[in-house]
């Protein structure tokens, strides 16, 4: 793994969630962008060589409107860079962790993703990221 990619936060309203983001970065959002098959919409700002995505449910059947109706409002995951994303299911696998994506799918911001199951990383779903090379 890289480096922390983004950190995802579970918003009720993204417009008002963007708009405090905005004033506490100090900058608006570069992206917002739907994520059909998970029922979410996503909004990224930048934090140094990180970034934040706020995610906000399309509708009540999303992982995200159940997250948010299970344990409110906040930090969803924390997602890392990686380059080869299939070489580290593999390896993590290997370790013990408890992948939910054994296959990569496409996610938002460009990136190829999987999800470890927050039980095998101490109560934090993590994400994987891989770029998506053109």
């Amino acid at each position: 793994m890289k480096k922390i990619e983004h950190l995802g936060i579970a918003v009720k309203n993204l417009e008002e969630a963007n708009k405090l983001y905005s004033q506490l970065l100090n900058e608006e959002p570069y992206k917002e962008e739907g994520v059909e098959s998970e029922g979410v919409i996503t909004s990224f700002f930048k934090a140094g060589e990180s970034k934040i995505e706020l995610l906000a449910a399309t509708n009540p059947e999303s992982p995200i409107a159940k997250f948010i109706e299970k344990k409110g409002e906040g930090i969803h995951h924390i997602a890392f860079a990686v380059d080869d994303i299939e070489k580290e299911i593999k390896e993590l696998k290997e370790k013990g962790f408890q992948v939910l994506n054994e296959t990569p799918k496409k996610g938002a911001d460009n990136k190829r993703v999987a999800f470890l199951h927050p039980k095998s990383s101490h109560g934090v779903l993590v994400e994987l990221c891989e770029e998506i090379k053109i």
